[in-house]
């Protein structure tokens, strides 16, 4: 069980959503400070979801092109896939329960 978000880039997005039922992506940035204060939030929720869902984050700068993709345009931006196809979007500092309930619905 991993204890850490995995660290996706353009490179490894499409793979890694793909070959995951579900997945949510934290979109964030160093610079921001509501994406580090979110941080410790997703280290939770990776420890309790690493067996049923990809918990992974996904820096914008480093990996502009599926930031762009997907247009996230504030961040933190947290999107649900399922199947490989986007469901859900939580835009900004959410509280670990609004996450995990989004995250529950589609497991």
């Amino acid at each position: 069980m991993s204890t850490e978000p995995s660290h996706l880039t353009d490179s490894k997005f499409e793979q890694a959503i793909k070959s995951n039922k579900v997945a949510l992506v934290d979109f964030w940035a160093n610079w921001c400070g509501p994406c580090r204060a979110l941080a410790p939030t997703i280290v939770e929720v990776t420890k309790e979801y690493a067996d049923k869902a990809l918990i992974a984050k996904l820096d914008v700068d480093e990996s502009p092109v599926t930031a762009e993709r997907f247009q996230v345009f504030s961040i933190p931006t947290m999107i649900i896939f399922k199947d490989g196809q986007e469901v859900e979007r939580l835009v900004g500092l959410s509280p670990k329960n609004r996450i995990t309930e989004a995250l529950q619905k589609y497991l």
